[in-house]
């Protein structure tokens, strides 16, 4: 599973030009799901993500996790992050779990953050065409991946 975790200071996301999906402090999730993911990968990405010292402390430094500036999660599904760019200019998605795994998977990493952090989890629609908007707050972007646990 490939996350891109961008900590914001705001972020919604919009289809059919309605905002399905709202946050303020917190972080925005782009979560891609990859064929041979399992319950393993969902449990160590969650751990990180809520438990993960990015937010500024009282002296300004990188100190306090989600769960301590009782922040937020939008989570937006985008299988695009498994594209394999390794041969021509068309990426290839080979490597993407079929869109049943996929939303299963995303269902199960949502449901687990939900549980971890106490509160809804705020989602885009799973295969539809999002428009999605955020503040990146810093910025700090963080790429995780749960088959490169370092």
């Amino acid at each position: 599973m490939r996350i891109v975790l961008q900590r914001v200071s705001e972020a919604r996301v919009e289809v059919n030009q309605e905002i399905i999906g709202s946050i303020k402090k917190g972080f925005l999730l782009l979560v891609g799901v990859e064929l041979n993911d399992n319950v393993e990968d969902i449990e160590w990405l969650c751990k990180k993500i809520v438990n993960m010292r990015i937010f500024n402390d009282l002296d300004d430094k990188m100190n306090l996790s989600l769960l301590d500036v009782n922040g937020e999660i939008l989570s937006i599904s985008q299988f695009t992050l498994h594209a394999n760019i390794k041969k021509g200019n068309r990426p290839s998605f080979i490597k993407a779990a079929k869109s049943d795994l996929a939303n299963e998977m995303y269902n199960r990493l949502n449901a687990q953050l939900s549980e971890l952090i106490g509160k809804e989890i705020k989602t885009g629609r799973f295969g539809a065409d999002m428009k999605v908007s955020l503040i990146n707050d810093g910025p700090v972007t963080i790429l995780l991946d749960s088959k490169y646990k370092q």
